[in-house]
C-alpha cells in the first residue's frame, strides 16, 4: 500500500508469485522492467479514481462504477508486476511522489473537461497500453509469465474499449463551445501522451539476449509501435467520432 511516500507491496505480491526459471544474469534486466510497471500501474489506479469522481460529478454514475473497477484492476496490475520482481528476488516496494490530481480544465464545463480527461486517459493512454503490452506478451513463450501478461492486456483492452465507446456517446450530447473546447485540448493531450510514452521508452535500452521472454523490450521497437499506434489507431478513431485528430496529431505541443 501507499503510505507516506512509500508504495510497498510485499506481501500482496507474495501470494502472487508465479513459477519462474531464475533469469541469471537478466535478473537487474527483469528487477528493473517489472518494478517499474509496478509503480507505473499502481499509481494509474488513482488516476481511474479520480476519473469516477470526475464522471459521478457529471452524473454518470454508470460510467464512475466502471472506472472505480477499473483503479481497483490497476491495483491488481501493481501486485502482479510485483509479484513478478518477489519472484526473481527483488523488493516489490517504491519511493513514489503523492497521486496528482486530475486537470479540471476551469475554462470549459464541467461535461467537457469530463470528455477530455476519457479521452487523455482511457482513449489516449489504455490504448497505447494495448498495443504496447499486446506486442510484447506476443514475445513471449507461453508459460505463466506471458499469462499474467495477458491477464493484465486484457483489462487494458477493456479500459480503452470503454474510453471509445463512452466518448461515441458523450459527443452528441455536448455544444458547439464545448465541443471546440474538446478538439481545442487535442493537441496539448497528444502532446502530452508523446512526452509521457517517450519518457518510459528510451531509445538506447536494448533488450539482452533472452530478456524478451521475461518482458524486458526494446526501447526502439517500442517507440516505433507508439507512433503506428497514434497514427493508424488513435488519430482514425478521433477522426471518425468528427473530432480534429490529424490536425491535432501535426499541431500538438510537446508538453
Amino acid at each position: 500500500m501507499w503510505c507516506d511516500g512509500t508504495l510497498d507491496l510485499s506481501e500482496e505480491a507474495r501470494r502472487r508469485v508465479p513459477p519462474l526459471e531464475d533469469p541469471d544474469d537478466l535478473r537487474d534486466a527483469v528487477i528493473g522492467t517489472w518494478h517499474g510497471r509496478m509503480v507505473n500501474e499502481w499509481m494509474s489506479s488513482y488516476v481511474f479514481g479520480g476519473l469516477a469522481a470526475q464522471l459521478a460529478d457529471v452524473g454518470d454514475i454508470e460510467a464512475a462504477a466502471r472506472c472505480y473497477e477499473f483503479a481497483r484492476e490497476e491495483q491488481e496490475h501493481g501486485r502482479l508486476c510485483g509479484a513478478v520482481v518477489v519472484a526473481v528476488r527483488g523488493e516489490a516496494r517504491a519511493a513514489v511522489p503523492p497521486p496528482r490530481p486530475l486537470p479540471v480544465h476551469p475554462k470549459t464545463t464541467r461535461r467537457a473537461a469530463a470528455v477530455r480527461n476519457v479521452i487523455s486517459i482511457a482513449c489516449l493512454s489504455e490504448t497505447v497500453a494495448v498495443a504496447l503490452i499486446g506486442a510484447e506478451r506476443l514475445e513471449m513463450s507461453e508459460g505463466p509469465l506471458r499469462d499474467l501478461l495477458t491477464r493484465i492486456w486484457a483489462d487494458e483492452v477493456g479500459h480503452a474499449r470503454f474510453g471509445w465507446t463512452w466518448l461515441e456517446r458523450a459527443l452528441p450530447m455536448l455544444d458547439d463551445e464545448e465541443l471546440a473546447a474538446v478538439n481545442a485540448y487535442l493537441p496539448y493531450a497528444l502532446g502530452h501522451l508523446e512526452t509521457h510514452e517517450l519518457s518510459h521508452l528510451p531509445i538506447g535500452c536494448e533488450p539482452p539476449v533472452g530478456g524478451r521472454e521475461y518482458g524486458v523490450c526494446s526501447g526502439r521497437a517500442a517507440r516505433a509501435l507508439f507512433y503506428d499506434t497514434v497514427r493508424e489507431v488513435i488519430v482514425p478513431s478521433l477522426e471518425a467520432r468528427d473530432l480534429s485528430g490529424a490536425r491535432a496529431w501535426e499541431e500538438r505541443k510537446v508538453a
